[in-house]
């Protein structure tokens, strides 16, 4: 999840990214929502943050398209992209959620629901919290009859559930919060920073020189921006990785470091990065 920024809209907008495939970027959370339309129905890939903001979007996409909602996809279990989903079930008819196994809708995410004071918070703490229909490992699909929406595991980034998902035949990656754009990228409680680089590598080998890339929050980007942000991300876990080695203790490693984020948003990465490292690669604290 990211905060609002203020070039983030006033109102929902509505963008079209290429054939029957729309972004609908909301203010609160400035989060995206991407519709992606098929002979036999809607594809929303999140939902956002409550039953009223997700109709909200779905009022948006009406603008477009009057095709049935038949499937939601769930980038990860944060609160702003799956609260929505028990609307999306009523919305549709027989509408299948698809998330990965990961996803953390037990765990983390009522944690989070239940210590959310932001901006609609009572709307948010009362959505109720809406487990996937269909999980998987590292690669499943959904079938819109006359296009596939792939749907990937890359590895464990902002969260341990991360997915992308592709539409090829209109050149799109929908990549949560994988990659952002309002905002630097989030190391929250449940991010895993050293494995976060290796993930956007094999998310990037489904992005080409002309392929919209969604990131969870902000405006679309391309290959060089996701390319570019996998290299500050990997800044991060290198730096956590060298603190370490030099025996840096954790309680002091934010001061140590050079970061290519502000300091005050790494806490939870830097805590995180040295929980996750093997013992061979953390040497006792220098005396």
């Amino acid at each position: 999840m990211s905060d609002a920024t203020p070039h983030a809209p006033s109102e929902p907008t509505l963008t079209e990214l290429a054939d029957r495939v729309w972004v609908v970027r909301h203010p609160w959370w400035d989060v995206n929502v991407t519709a992606v339309e098929g002979e036999r129905g809607l594809l929303l890939v999140d939902t956002h943050t409550s039953d009223a903001s997700f109709g909200e979007v779905l009022d948006v996409v009406r603008r477009a398209t009057r095709a049935p909602l038949v499937a939601v996809v769930n980038t990860h279990a944060h609160l702003d992209h799956v609260l929505g989903n028990t609307a999306a079930r009523a919305a549709g008819q027989d509408v299948v959620v698809t998330a990965h196994e990961a996803a953390d809708y037990a765990g983390h995410l009522p944690r989070s629901v239940a210590a959310y004071a932001g901006e609609r918070a009572e709307e948010a703490r009362a959505a109720v919290v809406s487990p996937p229909d269909h999980t998987f490992s590292s690669v499943s699909a959904v079938d819109l009859g006359d296009r596939v929406v792939e749907l990937v595991h890359p590895g464990r980034g902002h969260t341990d559930g991360d997915l992308v998902a592709r539409v090829e035949d209109a050149d799109v990656l929908v990549a949560g919060d994988l990659v952002e754009e309002s905002g630097h990228p989030v190391w929250g409680a449940d991010s895993w920073p050293m494995e976060w680089p290796l993930s956007l590598d094999l998310a990037l080998e489904l992005v080409g020189p002309a392929t919209v890339v969604v990131p969870g929050h902000g405006t679309p980007v391309d290959r060089d921006f996701v390319f570019e942000q996998r290299s500050a991300i990997g800044v991060v876990a290198e730096t956590i990785r060298d603190l370490a080695t030099r025996g840096v203790p954790v309680s002091e490693a934010l001061a140590a470091g050079h970061w290519p984020y502000p300091a005050e948003h790494l806490a939870d990465a830097v805590r995180r990065g040295y929980e996750h490292l093997p013992r061979s690669q953390k040497r006792l604290p220098l005396i």
